[in-house]
């Protein structure tokens, strides 16, 4: 049986009211969770009527136009700070996880056959490592035969939630990477070519041999034929399938009833199988709407996603989230619309229609 949130009144009010004729709502952010995200739209608007549209720019243009309040939800891979989330007036919070994986164009090299130690790909990205060949992937790589092609750096040209779990594992397991780059959304990259979003780095790597670059796992295996991904080692030693499997092993360790917020990043997590560049992304949105109707429905939006959206998003390789985890989630809605509710009534202005 369906369980449904008990939302304040405000939203219940305008969720309800969305029965009745169609409604709209406006979101952007990571490209990361796009597939997914088609996916739900697509069937949400089949089952309601009602229309979503997401712009697949980046988390931090997402972020930003949340900020600005021109969208109703933003999405981003790497969480806010809670304080800056109090600063703001916003909430945060999961809507799926999956994960980053490097890919490589090397002629004869299939899918899963390559591996990577963090280290070799903090050292890659670095331009420490300069061809396919060098010593240093051989030695973790003992059965492959790489050719001397020359190795072309490719990562994000924009500011992405992809770029910061990508940033942030390489600056949990190399102590160079963490001190000459560090971790965002954006960093400076030492050597290589940037691409606009998943799919740009996806086509620079698929068109330049030898190269290697990074991307949210679904756009990894749309496009196979050209491109292939590699094994990382995790915080146990093993090298590691990036899948469903693999990702929700790594979100398996997460406590997340001792966050604020839901601040957690999940890279290099412990477990015999997790996947160690595993990464969530969230929602953000603001307590006291510009749109109150555009964010009710984006409410209702992804209240199916986390309740009937979990066959699209295990069809694409994401974790849903666990129902301790949705059940938090019901519970930190509740709590700040509700202030949001009492917020209007304190100032006089009317919330009903």
């Amino acid at each position: 049986m369906t369980k449904h949130f008990k939302l304040p009144i405000i939203f219940t009010a305008l969720v309800v009211a969305t029965q009745c004729f169609a409604a709209e709502t406006k979101g952007a952010g990571s490209t990361f969770v796009s597939p997914v995200v088609a996916k739900w739209i697509d069937a949400y608007k089949a089952k309601t009527g009602n229309t979503v549209s997401y712009q697949s720019v980046g988390s931090s243009i997402g972020v930003g136009l949340i900020k600005k309040a021109a969208v109703d939800f933003g999405t981003s891979d790497m969480p806010l700070d809670p304080k800056e989330l109090d600063r703001l007036g916003m909430v945060q919070f999961p809507i799926v996880i999956g994960g980053v994986v490097p890919v490589v164009n090397i002629a004869g090299v299939k899918p899963g056959q390559i591996q990577f130690t963090g280290q070799l790909l903090a050292d890659i990205y670095l331009g420490k490592v300069k061809s396919w060949n060098d010593p240093a992937i051989q030695a973790v790589n003992p059965d492959l035969k790489l050719p001397r092609t020359a190795i072309t750096v490719v990562h994000r040209l924009d500011g992405s939630g992809t770029t910061f779990n990508w940033s942030n594992y390489l600056a949990k397991v190399s102590a160079q990477w963490k001190a000459s780059v560090g971790e965002g959304s954006s960093v400076e990259w030492p050597v290589g070519l940037g691409g606009k979003g998943n799919d740009g780095v996806a086509s620079l790597v698929s068109l330049i041999p030898g190269a290697i670059g990074y991307l949210e796992y679904a756009y990894a295996l749309q496009r196979l034929d050209r491109i292939s991904f590699g094994l990382v080692q995790n915080s146990a030693g093993n090298f590691v399938t990036p899948d469903a499997a693999s990702f929700q092993a790594a979100a398996s360790s997460a406590d997340w009833t001792t966050t604020q917020d839901f601040y957690k990043v999940l890279t290099n997590a412990p477990g015999e199988d997790a996947y160690p560049i595993t990464a969530t992304t969230f929602v953000l949105m603001h307590k006291q709407p510009k749109s109150p109707d555009g964010s009710a429905t984006a409410i209702d939006f992804l209240r199916w996603s986390l309740q009937s959206g979990k066959p699209q998003a295990q069809l694409l390789n994401y974790v849903p989230l666990p129902a301790t985890l949705v059940e938090q989630i019901e519970q930190y809605w509740q709590h700040n619309f509700e202030a949001l509710t009492a917020s209007a009534a304190a100032s006089g202005k009317r919330t009903d229609r």
